[in-house]
Protein backbone atom coordinates (compact mmCIF):
# COMPACT_ATOMS: atom_id res chain seq x y z
CA UNK A 1 0.00 0.00 0.00
CA UNK A 2 2.63 2.52 0.98
CA UNK A 3 4.82 1.82 -1.87
CA UNK A 4 1.66 2.07 -4.61
CA UNK A 5 0.88 5.40 -2.25
CA UNK A 6 4.84 6.41 -3.47
CA UNK A 7 4.17 5.77 -7.14
CA UNK A 8 0.84 8.01 -6.90
CA UNK A 9 3.04 10.76 -5.52
CA UNK A 10 5.80 10.57 -7.91
CA UNK A 11 3.71 9.99 -11.51
CA UNK A 12 1.64 13.51 -9.27
CA UNK A 13 5.22 15.22 -9.10
CA UNK A 14 5.85 14.18 -12.50
CA UNK A 15 2.65 15.22 -14.11
CA UNK A 16 2.95 18.78 -12.33
CA UNK A 17 6.87 18.95 -13.57
CA UNK A 18 5.30 18.75 -17.10
CA UNK A 19 2.57 21.32 -16.48
CA UNK A 20 5.23 23.62 -15.33
CA UNK A 21 7.34 22.87 -18.45
CA UNK A 22 4.46 23.18 -21.27
CA UNK A 23 3.18 26.35 -19.55
CA UNK A 24 6.77 28.15 -19.29
CA UNK A 25 6.94 30.44 -22.32
CA UNK A 26 9.99 28.83 -24.54
CA UNK A 27 11.32 31.91 -25.32
CA UNK A 28 15.07 31.86 -25.46
CA UNK A 29 17.30 34.77 -24.11
CA UNK A 30 19.91 35.36 -26.64
CA UNK A 31 23.46 36.48 -26.14
CA UNK A 32 26.83 36.41 -28.26
CA UNK A 33 27.34 33.12 -28.80
CA UNK A 34 23.83 33.50 -31.10
CA UNK A 35 26.28 34.89 -33.76
CA UNK A 36 27.81 31.74 -34.33
CA UNK A 37 25.29 29.11 -33.60
CA UNK A 38 22.11 30.54 -35.40
CA UNK A 39 22.61 28.93 -38.47
CA UNK A 40 21.81 25.95 -37.28
CA UNK A 41 18.32 26.15 -36.66
CA UNK A 42 16.12 28.53 -38.33
CA UNK A 43 15.19 31.51 -35.71
CA UNK A 44 12.09 34.16 -35.06
CA UNK A 45 14.39 36.85 -32.95
CA UNK A 46 12.77 39.76 -31.52
CA UNK A 47 15.24 42.33 -30.66
CA UNK A 48 14.25 44.75 -28.08
CA UNK A 49 15.73 47.83 -25.55
CA UNK A 50 14.69 47.16 -21.52
CA UNK A 51 13.14 50.10 -21.33
CA UNK A 52 11.10 50.21 -25.09
CA UNK A 53 7.19 50.70 -24.18
CA UNK A 54 6.64 48.41 -27.58
CA UNK A 55 9.15 46.26 -26.41
CA UNK A 56 7.08 45.25 -22.94
CA UNK A 57 4.24 45.18 -24.81
CA UNK A 58 5.54 42.98 -27.05
CA UNK A 59 6.41 41.00 -24.52
CA UNK A 60 3.14 38.55 -23.61
CA UNK A 61 2.26 38.23 -27.45
CA UNK A 62 6.01 36.61 -27.97
CA UNK A 63 5.65 34.34 -25.28
CA UNK A 64 1.95 33.45 -26.89
CA UNK A 65 3.92 33.06 -30.08
CA UNK A 66 6.38 30.93 -28.49
CA UNK A 67 4.26 28.37 -27.16
CA UNK A 68 1.97 28.09 -30.49
CA UNK A 69 5.13 27.58 -32.55
CA UNK A 70 6.59 25.02 -30.26
CA UNK A 71 3.21 22.88 -29.78
CA UNK A 72 2.47 22.86 -33.43
CA UNK A 73 5.62 20.95 -34.42
CA UNK A 74 7.13 23.76 -36.01
CA UNK A 75 11.12 23.66 -36.03
CA UNK A 76 11.46 27.30 -35.46
CA UNK A 77 12.91 28.49 -32.82
CA UNK A 78 11.74 31.70 -31.20
CA UNK A 79 14.26 34.26 -29.27
CA UNK A 80 14.88 37.50 -27.85
CA UNK A 81 18.19 39.59 -27.52
CA UNK A 82 19.06 43.02 -25.41
CA UNK A 83 20.01 44.57 -28.11
CA UNK A 84 21.76 47.55 -25.79
CA UNK A 85 23.51 44.58 -24.30
CA UNK A 86 24.98 42.86 -27.03
CA UNK A 87 24.74 45.99 -29.56
CA UNK A 88 27.77 44.83 -31.94
CA UNK A 89 25.30 41.44 -32.96
CA UNK A 90 22.23 43.76 -33.67
CA UNK A 91 24.16 46.18 -35.88
CA UNK A 92 24.96 43.28 -38.08
CA UNK A 93 21.60 42.72 -38.10
CA UNK A 94 20.33 45.80 -39.15
CA UNK A 95 18.32 46.62 -36.67
CA UNK A 96 17.77 50.57 -36.25
CA UNK A 97 14.59 50.39 -33.66
CA UNK A 98 12.99 48.41 -31.10
CA UNK A 99 11.57 46.31 -31.25
CA UNK A 100 12.54 44.84 -34.44
CA UNK A 101 11.31 40.90 -35.29
CA UNK A 102 13.37 39.16 -37.65
CA UNK A 103 13.35 35.59 -38.83
CA UNK A 104 17.07 34.37 -39.41
CA UNK A 105 17.24 31.35 -42.17
CA UNK A 106 20.62 30.17 -43.10
CA UNK A 107 22.52 32.97 -44.33
CA UNK A 108 19.33 35.23 -44.95
CA UNK A 109 17.71 37.37 -42.42
CA UNK A 110 13.80 38.48 -43.20
CA UNK A 111 12.01 41.54 -41.86
CA UNK A 112 8.78 41.50 -40.11
CA UNK A 113 7.21 44.73 -40.47
CA UNK A 114 3.55 43.80 -39.76
CA UNK A 115 0.80 43.86 -37.06
CA UNK A 116 2.25 42.61 -33.56
CA UNK A 117 -0.08 40.17 -32.89
CA UNK A 118 0.34 36.66 -32.45
CA UNK A 119 -1.33 35.39 -35.52
CA UNK A 120 -0.11 37.92 -37.89
CA UNK A 121 3.88 36.76 -36.41
CA UNK A 122 2.80 33.22 -36.69
CA UNK A 123 1.74 32.96 -40.05
CA UNK A 124 4.99 35.14 -41.07
CA UNK A 125 7.09 32.86 -39.50
CA UNK A 126 5.60 29.77 -41.26
CA UNK A 127 5.66 31.35 -44.62
CA UNK A 128 9.00 32.39 -44.72
CA UNK A 129 10.42 29.36 -42.81
CA UNK A 130 8.90 26.89 -45.15
CA UNK A 131 10.21 26.16 -48.97
CA UNK A 132 10.24 29.18 -50.62
CA UNK A 133 8.49 27.54 -53.64
CA UNK A 134 5.53 25.13 -52.33
CA UNK A 135 4.36 22.75 -55.15
CA UNK A 136 1.02 22.48 -55.66
CA UNK A 137 0.06 18.63 -57.02
CA UNK A 138 -3.18 18.79 -57.23
CA UNK A 139 -6.09 20.92 -58.63
CA UNK A 140 -7.66 19.70 -54.93
CA UNK A 141 -4.61 21.98 -53.40
CA UNK A 142 -4.65 24.38 -55.94
CA UNK A 143 -8.38 24.86 -55.08
CA UNK A 144 -7.51 25.32 -51.32
CA UNK A 145 -4.86 27.68 -51.81
CA UNK A 146 -6.87 30.06 -54.00
CA UNK A 147 -9.19 29.80 -51.10
CA UNK A 148 -7.03 30.26 -48.61
CA UNK A 149 -4.92 33.52 -50.20
CA UNK A 150 -5.69 36.49 -50.91
CA UNK A 151 -3.20 37.17 -53.41
CA UNK A 152 -0.43 34.41 -54.52
CA UNK A 153 1.79 33.80 -57.09
CA UNK A 154 1.92 30.40 -59.18
CA UNK A 155 4.90 29.43 -61.44
CA UNK A 156 3.43 26.76 -64.05
CA UNK A 157 5.70 25.24 -66.47
CA UNK A 158 9.33 23.12 -66.30
CA UNK A 159 12.92 24.65 -66.06
CA UNK A 160 13.89 27.70 -67.57
CA UNK A 161 15.60 31.18 -66.74
CA UNK A 162 12.24 32.28 -66.12
CA UNK A 163 11.92 29.97 -63.14
CA UNK A 164 15.29 30.86 -61.59
CA UNK A 165 14.53 34.16 -61.79
CA UNK A 166 11.59 33.04 -60.01
CA UNK A 167 12.46 31.55 -57.32
CA UNK A 168 15.40 34.36 -56.78
CA UNK A 169 12.26 36.93 -56.32
CA UNK A 170 10.68 34.27 -54.13
CA UNK A 171 14.11 34.56 -51.83
CA UNK A 172 13.92 38.11 -50.93
CA UNK A 173 9.69 38.81 -51.05
CA UNK A 174 8.45 35.52 -49.21
CA UNK A 175 8.16 38.01 -46.42
CA UNK A 176 4.73 39.83 -48.42
CA UNK A 177 3.14 36.48 -49.96
CA UNK A 178 3.40 32.91 -51.19
CA UNK A 179 5.08 31.41 -54.21
CA UNK A 180 3.83 28.59 -55.71
CA UNK A 181 4.49 26.14 -58.78
CA UNK A 182 2.22 23.74 -60.65
CA UNK A 183 2.04 21.81 -64.08
CA UNK A 184 -1.03 23.20 -66.44
CA UNK A 185 -3.50 20.22 -65.20
CA UNK A 186 -3.63 21.80 -62.16
CA UNK A 187 -5.19 24.65 -63.55
CA UNK A 188 -9.17 24.88 -63.14
CA UNK A 189 -10.46 25.60 -66.43
CA UNK A 190 -11.03 28.79 -66.44
CA UNK A 191 -7.18 29.89 -66.03
CA UNK A 192 -5.90 29.76 -69.72
CA UNK A 193 -2.13 30.63 -70.63
CA UNK A 194 -0.56 31.83 -73.61
CA UNK A 195 2.31 30.33 -73.55
CA UNK A 196 4.91 28.30 -71.32
CA UNK A 197 6.39 28.94 -68.80
CA UNK A 198 3.94 31.36 -67.08
CA UNK A 199 4.36 33.00 -63.44
CA UNK A 200 0.55 34.12 -62.73
CA UNK A 201 -0.60 36.20 -60.06
CA UNK A 202 -4.19 35.59 -58.35
CA UNK A 203 -6.00 37.86 -56.80
CA UNK A 204 -9.25 37.23 -55.20
CA UNK A 205 -11.53 36.03 -57.95
CA UNK A 206 -9.20 36.76 -61.18
CA UNK A 207 -5.80 36.40 -62.16
CA UNK A 208 -3.21 38.08 -64.35
CA UNK A 209 -0.56 36.23 -66.52
CA UNK A 210 3.09 38.12 -66.77
CA UNK A 211 5.08 37.94 -70.41
CA UNK A 212 7.63 39.73 -71.65
CA UNK A 213 6.27 41.73 -74.32
CA UNK A 214 5.16 44.88 -72.77
CA UNK A 215 6.53 46.76 -69.77
CA UNK A 216 5.22 48.91 -67.31
CA UNK A 217 1.88 49.38 -65.16
CA UNK A 218 -1.12 50.94 -66.60
CA UNK A 219 -2.27 53.76 -64.61
CA UNK A 220 -5.16 52.10 -63.34
CA UNK A 221 -6.55 49.81 -60.16
CA UNK A 222 -5.08 46.12 -60.39
CA UNK A 223 -8.26 44.62 -60.66
CA UNK A 224 -7.96 46.46 -64.40
CA UNK A 225 -4.64 45.67 -65.59
CA UNK A 226 -2.57 42.59 -66.62
CA UNK A 227 1.42 43.54 -65.75
CA UNK A 228 3.59 42.41 -68.82
CA UNK A 229 7.43 43.16 -67.55
CA UNK A 230 10.39 41.76 -69.27
CA UNK A 231 12.60 39.35 -67.76
CA UNK A 232 15.35 41.68 -66.90
CA UNK A 233 12.95 44.20 -64.84
CA UNK A 234 10.58 41.02 -63.50
CA UNK A 235 11.73 41.95 -59.76
CA UNK A 236 11.64 45.49 -59.49
CA UNK A 237 7.90 45.36 -61.12
CA UNK A 238 7.11 42.08 -58.86
CA UNK A 239 7.69 44.11 -55.72
CA UNK A 240 5.26 46.94 -57.03
CA UNK A 241 2.89 44.22 -57.79
CA UNK A 242 3.03 43.17 -54.76
CA UNK A 243 2.82 46.70 -53.17
CA UNK A 244 -0.02 47.41 -55.03
CA UNK A 245 -2.18 44.47 -54.59
CA UNK A 246 -1.63 44.18 -50.60
CA UNK A 247 -2.28 48.18 -50.75
CA UNK A 248 -5.57 46.91 -51.87
CA UNK A 249 -6.34 44.80 -49.54
CA UNK A 250 -6.42 46.97 -46.30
Amino acid sequence: MAAASGRCRLLWAAAAALVLTLDAAPVEELDDSFKDNRKDDIWLVVFYAPWCGHCKKLEPVWNEVAIEIRNSGSPVKVGKMDATSYSSIASEFGVRGYPTIKLLKGDLAYNYRGPRTKDDIIEFANRVAGPLIRTLPSQKMFEHVHKRHHVFFLYVGGESPLKEKYIEVASELIVYTYFFSASEEVLPEYVTLPELPAVVVFKDGTYFVYDDLEVGFPQKPASEWKPKPKLYKFKLQLVNLIILLLSEQK
